[in-house]
């Protein structure tokens, strides 16, 4: 099983930038598919990004493209979410997520989950 942490939030003004962070440890068979979601209380978890396992393909909620970026780097196990020009309504606790699949998306039924950290956009 894999357990994932995730660092980086904090508050910060809008237009302003962040990067997240998100430590994997333990092991799996398989390659697994790497991805962030956001929740605030009252609403709905909001798919936010997606990474396969070689980084060849990436996707984005339309909230967020074109001002977010997610990376990975497995030799240091670890995933990141460069997040720019950031926004009011991107407030939320920003969650880790992992899959022993080759693809997230936003309807999708992930094996692990970190913790969350939350990220909190002044306007």
């Amino acid at each position: 099983q894999l357990r994932l942490v995730e660092s980086g939030g904090g508050l910060v003004q809008a237009g302003g930038s962040l990067r997240l962070s998100c430590a994997v440890s333990g092991r799996i068979a398989r390659t697994y598919a790497m991805g962030w979601f956001r929740q605030d209380p009252g609403k709905e978890r909001e798919f936010v990004a997606a990474i396969n396992w070689s980084s060849t393909r990436t996707y984005y909620s339309d909230s967020v493209k074109g001002r977010f970026a997610i990376s990975r780097d497995n030799a240091k196990n670890t995933v990141y979410l460069q997040m720019n020009d950031l926004k009011p309504d991107d407030t939320a606790v920003y969650y880790c997520a992992a899959d022993d699949s080759d693809y997230i998306g936003p309807q999708s039924v992930v094996d692990y989950w970190g913790l969350g950290t939350q990220v909190t956009v002044s306007s």
